[in-house]
């Protein structure tokens, strides 16, 4: 039997960047077919409105989340720098839904490209350009970035998958769906409850 576990991740967000290891495993461990997707989170709402509208309670929890992050990154040898604003994620989104559509090799250089350099304060991932090159650096085709942006379906398909996953309770980043079951795990720190589920589930196929 093979589970079906679906991932919702910003690229705006430090913990889409530092759950990439724990998803990679969690599919090569597992008889997992593991979808990701883009989900813009948020930001504005989740931290007190624009950087001028934030309050200094509202920059604490801004400044503990980087901390987290940085601390969790060092685990793993990875640079997590603050950003400088907030920044749109739809071309960076639309490049990844580009890149999945090529497959699960060419996502995964696309993807750990793009977090790497953004998190450095490398890339500018609302400059589609910029993108672009890291769709075809990445082996997709940047034609069919050119196409979704110029027409607005990428936009549209980023919108709908967003609307379709808050229907389903999605809240927040990173955030897997068991298909299964459909329970929700958010968080880098519950894969360990969804490698337990399907730990389990395993199990019990294996003893059926």
């Amino acid at each position: 039997m093979t589970w079906s576990v679906t991932l919702y991740i910003d690229y705006r967000s430090p913990f889409s960047y530092l759950v990439k290891q724990d998803a990679y495993a969690l599919a090569r461990d597992f008889d997992v077919n593991l979808k990701w997707m883009p989900f813009a989170i948020d930001l504005e709402g989740a931290y007190g409105g624009t950087v001028d509208e934030r309050s200094e309670r509202d920059w604490r929890k801004v400044r503990y989340s980087y901390m987290d992050a940085r601390r969790m990154g060092a685990r793993q040898d990875l640079i997590i720098r603050g950003t400088r604003k907030i920044y749109n994620p739809l071309v960076v989104h639309v490049g990844m839904l580009v890149a999945l559509q090529a497959g699960d090799t060419v996502f995964r250089r696309y993807h750990d490209a793009v977090c790497e350099r953004f998190w450095r304060g490398e890339l500018d991932i609302e400059e589609p350009d910029a993108v672009r090159a890291h769709v075809i650096d990445a082996g997709a085709e940047g034609l069919t970035f050119d196409d979704l942006i110029a027409t607005g379906d990428g936009a549209r398909r980023c919108k709908e998958i967003t609307e379709q996953a808050e229907t389903r309770g999605v809240f927040g980043v990173p955030t897997f769906v068991l298909e299964d079951t459909g329970e929700l795990f958010w968080g880098t720190d519950r894969v360990w409850l969804l490698r337990e589920r399907l730990s389990v589930a395993r199990s019990e196929r294996i003893s059926a």
